[in-house]
């Protein structure tokens, strides 16, 4: 497991921007309003050959500046329970500011290394002004622009000497099932079901993340791990942060898991949230399973009921139409067990592996149905391609001109695959390589 930096401080101060550098990628959305990012900010960072997670809490204050040193309290106690190293970000334009000294004073009552980090600092004047954040009562300022990069190099240096080595765990063979999902659609409803079921047999074992327990259950005479991300402890109402705090969890049991369940309620339907964790998923190449939870709340039921949620939910994400969907009721216990024999249907599936000679009769037949097209005057060929890897399955095809294979070609290929072969539940990776 990889050692986590934090970035916290009051809005407008350039966290989002500071994330954005340590990353090296614009994730984080970045303006001069207060609140404005709304996603997750979660990324990975790499510095003098040591790999770092880091977390961006910016934009997660509530919008009522009544309750925004709520806010910050609580941004900093997620900081503190998720981080090996904190980044507390003040503004060397503006000065020191009430809040400020409030995150400060919160900060120097824990034994976690903090660094103060003057961002903003993008010229001589401002870096001598930096000297005025001693009064906050850290041992060292960093002057900083996060905007050009100055100074960003010694913060780094620093940083990196602070973070313990990264955690090697022993690796357990057995398939890492994660429930994900927003708070309250029934993720610890449907784990609790599982662990009591009389076909289960339930060992605790250590987790991987953070003050969590996963959990190890003998289905069917095999062994899986549940990890439940639904652990939150609702310190305050401030519903911005009780948010974050999800998605930072279930960034870490994506990550680790093999098969990703995503948990909806039936009685919310599908919302923004859920894609951009689903996309997520997809991303790190595991497998997808999406369930529809409390499904018996659902009133005026019928035989098409079913395919219209379905047809609801492929129509919102089309290039997740491979996801398989359940519907079950983890307070009734209604369906439950069917949740571990589709993941482990999708798990073979993510194992599947396709011999080279059958690959290649697939790629003959493809383009005999629909030949490429012509680019730049040159009939585009494919030479033959082969599967390099399994669980989970890359195709690796070799072709003149790959640049100019269009989208919409890619996208025929992989419905056929999926026609010809299933990968059920399985992101498929394809590369296109110059022969």
């Amino acid at each position: 497991m990889l050692p986590v930096v934090s970035i916290v401080g009051r809005p407008n101060v350039g966290k989002s921007t500071i994330f954005n550098r340590l990353i090296g990628k614009r994730k984080a959305i970045v303006h001069d309003e207060y609140g404005v990012t709304r996603d997750r900010h979660y990324g990975q960072s790499y510095w003098n050959g040591i790999d770092f997670n880091v977390i961006d809490t910016g934009g997660y204050l509530p919008d009522d500046m009544n309750v925004m040193v709520v806010g910050i309290r609580e941004q900093v106690h997620i900081a503190l329970e998720e981080s090996d190293v904190i980044l507390l970000v003040v503004d060397a334009d503006h000065g020191i500011n009430t809040l400020d000294k409030s995150v400060s004073q919160l900060l120097r009552q824990q034994e976690k290394p903090v660094l103060l980090v003057a961002n903003k600092a993008d010229n001589e004047t401002r870096r001598m002004n930096a000297s005025e954040f001693y009064e906050l009562g850290f041992d060292e300022v960093f002057p900083i622009s996060a905007i050009s990069g100055i100074g960003t190099g010694d913060l780094l240096d620093k940083v990196t000497e602070l973070l313990p080595e990264a955690i090697q765990e022993e690796e357990d063979p057995s398939p890492k099932i994660a429930f994900i999902g927003r708070p309250n659609v029934g993720k610890s409803s449907l784990v609790n079901a599982l662990l009591n079921d009389e076909r289960c047999i339930v060992t605790d074992i250590a987790g991987t993340t953070r003050d969590t327990i996963n959990t190890k259950l003998n289905y069917g005479g095999k062994e899986y791990v549940l990890v439940d991300t639904a652990g939150l402890r609702k310190r305050t109402k401030v519903k911005e942060n009780i948010e974050f705090y999800s998605t930072v969890r279930t960034a870490r049991a994506i990550q680790e898991c093999d098969v990703a369940v995503l948990i909806l309620d039936a009685m919310r339907g599908f919302e923004d949230q859920d894609k951009r964790v689903l996309r997520e998923a997809e991303k790190f190449n595991k497998a997808l399973i999406i369930l529809l939870n409390k499904w018996d709340l659902v009133t005026d039921k019928d035989t098409n009921t079913v395919k219209e949620f379905e047809d609801y939910i492929y129509e919102s994400t089309p290039q997740l139409n491979y996801v398989p969907i359940l519907t079950i009721s983890a307070l009734n216990r209604k369906r439950i067990h069917k949740v571990i024999d589709l993941a482990e249907e999708v798990i073979q599936e993510r194992k599947k592996k396709i011999s080279t000679s059958e690959f290649n009769n697939f790629i003959e037949s493809i383009l005999a149905m629909k030949p490429l097209p012509m680019k730049r005057g040159q009939q585009l060929k494919i030479q033959y391609g082969t599967q390099v890897k399994s669980n989970p399955p890359v195709f690796k095809f070799f072709m003149n001109s790959p640049q100019d294979l269009p989208p919409n070609y890619r996208r025929f290929i992989e419905n056929k695959l999926r026609e010809r072969y299933g990968f059920k539940g399985v992101p498929i990776t394809m590369v296109f390589r110059q022969k």
